[in-house]
């Protein structure tokens, strides 16, 4: 009676090392991956846009788009006579941070390559990163903003929230919040819904501006002078 379950198990295991091998393989070329950094800003691009970022044909571009469309980590979005192409999720985002984090250990200098201004402060998909995002982080953890676990808002952390104009989505199905690992840094920024809602409400407000094409983020003097009353960050 058990060999029906375990063959069962057999195929769901096979299942998965398929998956993640079809997920690996998309990845494992550089044009892609400069098309999966590109669309790291959170924004929908174009295959012309995007061969351009890769350096490639559009005819070559056209081939790495579909092999990450087949794996689900980009989707493409139709508007009248033109194709956008973005990344599938924030998870997806999270895995590609991840990955950066890795490949950084893997490198013969122990002085991070980055350029100054993007391990500052940067987009990470829909939520801040950088060293900005990580003193974010780190006061909130301090000042009992987060649980323990980094997964949720405690409830001053919630009115806090409130009073900064950070709009949570109580119906989304990603995590509230999480401690996603900064790849320049080597330490946690926030992620999660509770990480957009709080890039947003920056843009909103005024006190950082978000480059076009970029994941590059600059701040305003008003928000150099926010960061420093509420985060107690020097924002220089």
């Amino acid at each position: 009676m058990s060999l029906p379950n375990v063959r069962k198990t057999d195929d769901d295991g096979l299942q998965l090392e398929l998956s993640l091998s079809a997920v690996a393989s998309a990845i494992a070329d550089p044009s892609r991956v400069s098309m999966l950094c590109a669309l790291m800003d959170g924004r929908a691009w174009t295959a012309t846009e995007l061969s351009s970022v890769a350096n490639i044909a559009a005819s070559t571009a056209s081939a790495h788009l579909t092999k990450l469309l087949n794996s689900e980590l980009i989707t493409c979005l139709s508007q009248g006579r033109h194709r956008y192409y973005r990344l599938a999720g924030s998870d997806v985002a999270h895995l590609l941070e991840t990955l950066m984090g890795i490949s950084m250990k893997s490198m013969k200098s122990p002085q991070p390559k980055t350029p100054v201004h993007l391990r500052v402060a940067r987009t990470c998909y829909d939520h801040l990163a950088g060293k900005i995002a990580v003193g974010i982080y780190e006061f909130m953890r301090d000042e009992g903003w987060l649980e323990p676990d980094g997964n949720a808002l405690t409830p001053a952390g919630k009115q806090h929230f409130e009073d900064l104009g950070a709009i949570l989505n109580p119906n989304t199905r990603r995590k509230s919040s999480c401690a996603c690992l900064d790849w320049s840094e080597r330490r946690f920024h926030l992620g999660g819904d509770s990480g957009a809602a709080l890039l947003a409400a920056f843009e909103r407000k005024g006190w950082l501006n978000r480059t076009p094409g970029y994941r590059e983020v600059t701040f305003t003097e008003e928000g150099k002078r926010a960061f420093l009353r509420i985060f107690r960050i020097d924002v220089k």
